[in-house]
């Protein structure tokens, strides 16, 4: 069993190299191109992953909330688990980009995909100018009709475990008087953090209904938003030790 997996994994692993090698380039070609277009077509890669992770691993998902998915920008509290869902919020979401570490960038042909969307790339250890940069940049990439995804406990965390939610991407849909849609998922059940080995499976993906900013406490609208996504999950993993 686990050689199968071994297996299905390595070929999984293997097309996402390659979709990468074959997407990153068109990405770089089209950075002329206004953002949302250029977004469009560095997604070329994410719905050639998602597919591929079903045939290969046998990965599917299920989303609930979808017609929480609002027409123009906002900002994406998303729950990180896994590399998963770094491919699937481009699938179910707009045109986006991600607030990430900065030493992403300098991983060869991803880093380059991942430079030609213009993300905002943080120095993680400087938190007041990764704060105000999440604010500058973030507000500059809403403007262009982007969304704008920020995973609040700053890593992957390991599932079934949760760190502290930070304010950066309330502060940032504040500002800039946007929605925050919460997002919560299990994909790390499956596709644990920093694993090789996959498991089959469905991952449940929850969005949550538009929180409207105007005026409100960052701090009060991130502890919302924490109460609602670890809810879910909680909710989950009650409905699996009950099966």
């Amino acid at each position: 069993m686990i050689i199968i997996r071994a297996i299905r994994s390595l070929l999984f692993e293997i097309g996402r190299a390659t979709f990468t090698i074959l997407v990153v380039p068109f990405g770089l070609l089209a950075l002329p191109i206004n953002p949302v277009t250029r977004s469009r077509i560095l997604g070329w890669c994410a719905h050639l992953v998602i597919p591929w992770l079903r045939i290969t691993c046998g990965i599917f998902h299920r989303i609930e909330g979808q017609e929480n998915i609002p027409a123009g920008p906002c900002v994406l509290l998303v729950k990180h688990q896994s590399a998963w869902e770094t491919f699937a919020l481009q699938t179910i979401f707009p045109p986006q980009t991600w607030v990430l570490k900065k030493e992403l960038l300098y991983i060869p042909v991803f880093g380059w995909g991942l430079w030609a969307s213009k993300p905002i790339a943080i120095d993680r250890r400087a938190k007041l100018n990764a704060l105000n940069q999440v604010v500058t940049q973030g507000k500059n990439i809403l403007e262009e009709g982007r969304c704008v995804v920020i995973f609040p406990e700053g890593t992957r965390v390991a599932y079934g475990q949760k760190k502290k939610y930070s304010v950066g991407g309330a502060k940032l849909a504040v500002e800039a008087s946007v929605p925050i849609i919460p997002v919560a998922h299990n994909a790390g059940r499956l596709w644990g953090k920093g694993k090789f080995l996959k498991q089959s499976g469905i991952i449940n993906v929850a969005i949550g209904r538009p929180m409207i900013t105007n005026e409100k406490d960052p701090r009060q609208l991130t502890l919302e938003a924490e109460q609602w996504i670890e809810s879910k999950i909680s909710e989950w993993v009650n409905q699996l030790e009950n099966q």
